[in-house]
């Protein structure tokens, strides 16, 4: 009679399910750094004053590209 050994198919599934949790993670992570990046850039555009009117600060800006 002959044995299976289904341990092995499990372990690959659980790694294939994982690298597609990696990727997954990856795009949200680019794609929450995109979002920010224009976000970032946009505001950078803004005169001293429309920073002000939204409440705002040159430096708020600035200080976003560090985070």
């Amino acid at each position: 009679m002959a044995a299976f050994d289904t341990t092995q198919q499990v372990q690959l599934g659980a790694t294939k399910l994982g690298l597609v949790a990696w990727a997954l993670s990856a795009v949200s992570s680019i794609a929450t750094w995109n979002a920010s990046r224009v976000t970032r850039k946009q505001l950078a555009a803004l005169t001293d004053r429309e920073l002000d009117d939204i409440g705002l600060t040159r430096a708020d800006v600035d200080a976003m590209g560090a985070n």
